[in-house]
């Protein structure tokens, strides 16, 4: 069979076990060189660039007319999908509504720090977001559902999703039918690095936004990088990635299966199996051949490509504490604790954007209908980054309010604070000069 990449970690060197925490997006340097002109040809160019990218890039029948997806092809798609399909979809909104009504955060909340003064916090939506759905290897129902509802439990008011389009210039039809159903009605067809800069610098069609938020190639991740000072990208979520740790009381075939899942993504996709057991690592090895003998040439060919290069494989540790030291100083973005007792793994883990945990819940079910969202930072930014959330689309106001009563102490210290400093006017405004006036308005 081909040879999948085995990794005795506790034999390598400092060198070798960094190599392994590399993502196949850790060097966008060429990227970003080659965005630039992509990115300047939107600003200047609008919806003329989009649709020149859109038959040169994305060799897909588009023009500056057919940009926009009509009210007639969203009701095409539901007539085009399979009933069991729309099915679970509903089925998987619905679950994802509710983990994020649960998620969302109270309108405002405001508590007495001291008698008489109070603080808190108020959170309102986002005025505008941009949704980005890939579809360069494959289509992505449930990245609609994942990044859509979220928005709209937010009550974020302008949502659009950009995605790129098929060869006869269509959207997939699933996720015209998931963006209905999940309360989007906005979907334009362009994708890539000039999706980016079209929801960046607005065009004649594509009606600016204030954030943009979704997984994306490389392409769109250098997009992002570049144009962070003019849109706020979000979280980093870039190329799929996943690690499974697997403990000596499963078999190493189960293990095998779901190393698979999010391999099959694309070639510049991440996976690792992790285990102490060499038991467990050489059944996996020997399930490979079998379970790729169940998938479809395309996907075998990915999965194919990770596991046998440098972003894939099976990682052999010592003990189950050189696991745990992995896991954390990868920080994934999809993490299965795969173990018959998998809460006796949770507390070791400190660094991974999503923990999957036990022999019934692989990434799978989490992709598609769990509840939690699925679109999860990668490149191990799940050391800062958390996954995408309800809060990902409001703002957060802090509020403050002062009584009379309790006014004087609060004055005191602050006055003497800002002598300290140095600033004269902070002074000032808590001075007795402050008392005078409000003894002329009482």
């Amino acid at each position: 069979m081909t040879d999948v990449s085995f990794h005795d970690y506790s034999t390598l060197s400092a060198d070798g076990k960094a190599a392994l925490l590399r993502r196949s997006e850790t060097d966008l340097s060429s990227f970003v060189e080659k965005v630039h002109p992509i990115l300047e040809a939107v600003r200047t160019e609008g919806d003329a660039a989009l649709a020149r990218f859109g038959r040169d890039l994305d060799k897909a029948d588009v023009t500056e007319k057919t940009l926009k997806v009509t009210d007639a092809e969203f009701d095409a798609a539901f007539k085009l999908v399979d009933a069991s399909v729309i099915e679970s979809i509903q089925f998987g909104i619905d679950n994802i509504r509710h983990f994020h009504e649960e998620q969302k955060p109270e309108a405002m909340w405001l508590k007495e720090i001291r008698p008489g003064a109070f603080a808190g916090d108020r959170f309102t939506p986002i005025k505008s977001v941009a949704l980005y759905v890939p579809r360069g290897k494959g289509s992505f129902p449930s990245v609609t559902m994942m990044t859509s509802i979220p928005a709209v439990v937010a009550g974020v008011p302008e949502l659009a999703i950009v995605t790129p389009p098929a060869p006869d210039g269509s959207v997939d039809a699933a996720t015209l039918v998931a963006a209905r159903l999940a309360g989007v009605e906005t979907v334009y067809k362009v994708g890539g690095a000039q999706a980016v800069a079209a929801v960046a610098y607005g065009t004649e069609t594509v009606k600016p936004a204030l954030k943009i938020v979704g997984p994306g190639s490389p392409w769109v991740v250098a997009a992002k990088r570049a144009l962070s000072g003019i849109i706020d990208t979000g979280l980093p979520a870039g190329p799929s990635e996943v690690m499974i740790l697997a403990d000596d009381t499963v078999h190493g075939g189960l293990a095998a299966l779901d190393l698979l899942i999010e391999a099959e993504h694309g070639p510049d996709s991440s996976a690792y199996l992790v285990t102490h057991s060499r038991r467990v690592a050489e059944e996996a090895l020997a399930a490979l051949p079998d379970h790729w003998a169940e998938m479809s040439d395309l996907r075998v060919g990915f999965s194919k490509t990770v596991l046998t290069g440098k972003n894939g494989g099976i990682v052999l540790t010592s003990s189950i504490e050189e696991s745990y030291a992995f896991v954390n100083a990868y920080a994934p973005e999809h993490l299965e604790l795969l173990s018959t007792e998998p809460f006796l793994h949770l507390g070791h883990i400190t660094e991974a954007a999503e923990i999957l945990m036990g022999t019934h819940t692989p990434v799978s079910i989490a992709n598609f209908s769990l509840g939690p969202n699925a679109v999860l930072p990668t490149s191990r930014w799940a050391r800062t980054f958390g996954p995408l959330s309800v809060t990902d689309f409001v703002k957060r106001s802090s509020i403050g309010y002062v009584t009379a009563p309790a006014y004087p102490e609060f004055a005191r210290h602050s006055h003497t604070l800002a002598l300290y400093e140095g600033f004269s006017s902070h002074a000032l405004a808590v001075s007795p000069l402050r008392d005078k006036y409000l003894k002329k308005d009482a």
